[in-house]
């Protein structure tokens, strides 16, 4: 039999196999566990086969370059949490056959999951069975005894016709309309013990792979807990943050009530020509939701005189503080505006990270003392000379820039540790009103595929920085791992600090992402260390109809949405 050559990233090695084998059978035999050494550990759950990434039932007719990946990758994190997803959906069809899974959208500890009545309420909210202790302790057992009985993972291609009857009888209407709206005649269909599903990407092996697991009851619903990054062993501690998951939830609500619960139903209002009529009400849904914000303000007035705004990259955090200033002047209060970024300390005194390189995003790299000093006197009434930050230069320096605080006046400041308590530790909170932004998108792409909003906001950020900043995509993907985890560190512990949570996230805005981010995408090359990436992506982005030019010159020019694909005027 004819042998191919194989070079193993991982063992850093050439060997050769005889044409035809599964990547299982080559992992089985040279790398049956990830870490450095392929020696033991976490599980191999697919693999990048010349920076693709595919999965382990792949069979090898050509040279190529392999690397076996696990959960200390990002694929292949993701590759767990799909096969996790299959798990469940199949013991709740066994469960509750008259209902449906919903996987609705990311919570800090894991999927926010709810099981739905097949007809919604009369507001087109989804009608919401509530699981009881007992039933979630009976879900979770059953999913064990799956895992333990290390079912395999099956692929097969189907007609659309024969995916629609299928998913139809399954009562995944979201799962129908995408099929339908992407002009595709056959397509990859999962099964797992007699049951079948879409997912979009690999699935691992089987199910002996899923060791770390949990569920835990939230809300009306459950979460659905998968291992921490750091930690294959050990799942993401359950954090209740009541704030942000409100937020999504009315999110996923009002996207429900609109009547587009999936990216199918998005796809549907493209394609017959509602989508302008979508723009207008999400945009009047922002307005008023700043409108709300500033109404809280506006009661706080006899106490509040400093509004902070902090989020993750690509929230739109600048336009909300532009928006919400003009909500607060409709009101007769006077808005002035601080950037935080002018309370650096001089570059000498910026703390180093681990690999001694400047650390700008800790907390250490401000002017605590500074900053606490000038608001403080601020509140007091007296006038301070506020400084001008030169990043080229690395040091501040003071210009003649007065600001006094007068009765109806406010300060709006904007940046990263917003939330923080840490920032302003000598100043009266009584005096400061917090609001966090970020793009909590809760569209998912069908009942049991939610999408990240991670990934809704690199897009954001890689569609301005290629336009404003002249980065590149590759290097917006090859920074974005640290971005998220200066986050991770500085932004979202704070989160539930905040007053009000403003959604910057549109119901409309993956059509126009696409429109802009599919031609930037595509320009990566194989040879980049973002091709993986780049190809996740491009595959997301397939499932969306994308607007016209002429579509998404109906976004107004106020539009959080124009700070990132330019054209906004305030």
């Amino acid at each position: 039999m004819e042998e191919i050559k194989i070079y193993c990233e991982n063992t850093g090695k050439y060997d050769k196999v005889p044409m035809g084998s599964t990547l299982k059978e080559l992992s089985d035999r040279i790398c049956p566990s990830i870490n450095a050494k392929c020696g033991s550990g976490m599980p191999v759950l697919a693999a990048l086969v010349d920076r693709k990434l595919v999965s382990l039932d792949y069979k090898v007719i050509n040279p190529h370059n392999v690397e076996f990946i696990g959960y200390d990758h990002p694929d292949g994190r993701r590759t767990y949490i799909r096969s996790l997803c299959f798990v469940l959906q199949n013991v709740i069809r066994e469960m509750y056959p008259d209902k449906v899974l919903a996987i609705d959208y990311s919570l800090p500890s894991g999927l926010y999951c709810e099981i739905r009545e097949l007809a919604p309420m009369e507001d087109g909210r989804p009608h919401v069975y509530f699981v009881t202790d007992d039933e979630l302790e009976k879900i979770e057992a059953k999913m064990r005894e799956m895992v333990e009985a290390d079912l395999q993972y099956g692929k097969t291609m189907m007609s659309i016709d024969e995916c629609e009857k299928l998913f139809g009888a399954n009562h995944q209407t979201e799962k129908v309309n995408l099929l339908k709206t992407l002009g595709r005649y056959h397509y990859n269909v999962y099964f797992l013990d007699g049951h079948a599903d879409t997912f979009y990407g690999p699935l691992a092996p089987s199910t002996g792979c899923l060791k770390t697991f949990n569920l835990a009851g939230f809300n009306d619903g459950f979460c659905l807990q998968y291992p921490m990054d750091g930690d294959y062993d050990k799942v993401l501690p359950m954090k209740r943050q009541s704030k942000l998951a409100t937020a999504l939830k009315g999110h996923s609500d009002w996207c429900s009530i609109m009547g587009v619960r999936g990216v199918g139903s998005l796809n549907n209002k493209v394609l017959s020509g509602e989508i302008i009529d979508l723009i207008n009400l999400s945009e009047a849904l922002h307005e008023r939701k700043y409108a709300d914000i500033a109404d809280q303000i506006y009661e706080r007035r006899g106490s509040v005189k400093i509004v902070f705004i902090a989020g993750p990259s690509s929230s739109g955090k600048t336009s909300t503080s532009k928006r919400l200033a003009l909500q607060c002047r409709i009101l007769g209060l006077n808005p002035k505006v601080i950037e935080l970024d002018n309370y650096f300390v001089d570059r000498e005194f910026t703390p180093r990270d681990e690999n001694g390189e400047y650390d700008f995003e800790c907390l250490g790299a401000m002017d605590l003392k500074l900053l606490g000093q000038q608001l403080n006197d601020l509140l007091a009434g007296k006038e301070v000379e506020i400084p001008r930050f030169d990043f080229k230069e690395g040091r501040k320096f003071f210009e003649g820039n007065m600001m006094q605080l007068h009765e109806k006046d406010i300060l709006i400041m904007e940046g990263i540790h917003a939330l923080n308590p840490a920032m302003i530790p000598d100043v009266d909170s009584s005096k400061v009103f917090r609001v966090y932004a970020s793009a909590l998108t809760s569209l998912s792409i069908d009942e049991n595929n939610n999408i990240s909003t991670s990934d809704n906001r690199m897009l954001r950020r890689m569609i301005r920085d290629n336009r404003a900043r002249g980065i590149n995509p590759e290097n917006t993907i090859a920074m974005w791992q640290s971005v998220r985890r200066g986050e991770n560190r500085n932004i979202f512990p704070f989160q539930e600090n905040a007053d009000a949570v403003f959604n910057s996230a549109h119901i409309f805005e993956l059509p126009v992402l696409k429109y802009y981010a599919e031609p930037l995408l595509r320009r990566i090359s194989p040879s980049s260390p973002a091709y993986t990436e780049a190809k996740r992506m491009l595959k997301f982005l397939d499932y969306i109809v994308a607007l016209t030019p002429a579509e998404i010159a109906a976004i107004p020019p106020t539009s959080i949405l124009r700070e990132f694909i330019d054209g906004q005027t305030l």
